[in-house]
């Protein structure tokens, strides 16, 4: 064989290595429908109406933020889409056992939207800090989680609180504010949880090709 051919079949061999990479495998799909009922799983624990809206604190940040922290954002996206899409398919598993195409009419709305978008963006955000960093890991997964929180989380919940609350920026934004202290400590939480797993599956997240 000459040195062109054995170029070529190393090229293509590597286009197929790299391309298997980005399917996802049974263990994906798994790792998927785990965070799913993880995700719906938080939302059972009783939440705490907080305003004169009742929009209610619970632990589906949380998990949420775990999901993209271990599952990256397209596996974070999915798994967090597929607890959403359940919901509003009928299943009881929103947080004060809600269901149904209603909750999008709800304050609540903005919230349960930015779930999927905020998994998708601390994966993305987790997996460039997991390539390029060794020292104070935690402390830049945790900025991770609070950029997607702030931004998105956060951000579309003010928005869902005006359109479907009717409140003005001004009282959407502190009504959101409550949310910020708790959201705070989950974040933490899920960060040590998602080192723990980090630790323990190094190909979690990032996957090495062998």
């Amino acid at each position: 064989m000459s040195k062109t051919d054995s170029a070529a079949a190393a090229a293509s061999t590597s286009q197929r290595t790299a391309a298997s990479r980005k399917r996802w495998t049974a263990t994906d799909l798994g790792l998927i429908a785990v965070f799913a009922a993880l995700v719906a799983a938080s939302a059972i624990v009783p939440g705490i109406p907080v305003g004169a809206l009742g929009v209610p604190i619970t632990l589906v940040t949380l998990t949420v933020m775990l999901s993209g922290l271990v599952l990256g954002a397209g596996r974070g996206f999915a798994a967090v889409g597929l607890y959403v899409l359940l919901g509003l398919a009928g299943l009881p598993i929103f947080s004060g056992g809600r269901s149904g195409l209603g909750i999008l009419a709800s304050p609540s709305a903005g919230y349960i939207i930015a779930f999927p978008l905020a998994a998708a963006a601390t994966g993305y955000l987790a997996g460039v800090v997991i390539r390029r960093t060794v020292r104070n890991r935690g402390l830049w997964l945790f900025a991770a989680t609070m950029v997607s929180s702030i931004v998105i989380v956060h951000g579309l919940g003010v928005l869902g609180m005006m359109v479907n609350g009717k409140l003005d920026f001004t009282k959407a934004f502190i009504a959101d504010l409550a949310f910020y202290p708790g959201d705070i400590i989950k974040n933490v939480l899920a960060v040590v949880i998602a080192l723990a797993i980090h630790k323990a599956f190094p190909d979690v997240l990032v996957r090495r090709v062998k």
